[in-house]
């Protein structure tokens, strides 16, 4: 079946999204203010209002246009040509198209805003005792 025929399930490309960055539902939901079955809905749901999908894209680290537009295919493509096997089935040649230093610096940026705002809202429920 090719993609034109499949139609545009937002949902089930937010669940994909999702699961490629290696997040549970309760962790979508906990950065929406939501609780679980309320994701499991929308990535149940054909089709999302825009603000929802603002937000969840935000969550997610990608555009809404990334949402909209995500295709497993390419996502496999790309996979699919960044290794090189050469007919050895017992390795793989796999070039870094990125600077693995980069990377380790983006992710501990991550760690560090995600403590802040851990911090931050350890710090908002103490107020409120």
């Amino acid at each position: 079946m090719s993609t034109l025929a499949k139609p545009n399930h937002i949902g089930r490309k937010i669940s994909r999204i999702r699961e490629l960055r290696d997040m549970k539902q309760e962790a979508l939901a906990q950065a929406l203010g939501t609780n679980q079955q309320a994701i499991s809905a929308i990535e149940n749901s054909e089709t999302i209002d825009e603000e929802k999908l603002k937000a969840i894209a935000e969550v997610l680290g990608v555009s809404v246009e990334g949402i909209k537009n995500f295709s497993e295919e390419a996502v496999l493509n790309i996979i699919g040509n960044t290794i090189n096997n050469h007919d050895n089935a017992s390795s793989f040649n796999y070039g870094c198209t990125f600077n693995p230093l980069d990377k380790v610096v983006e992710l501990y940026e991550r760690l560090v805003l995600a403590e802040k705002e851990k911090v931050e809202y350890l710090e908002k429920l103490l107020k409120g005792k």
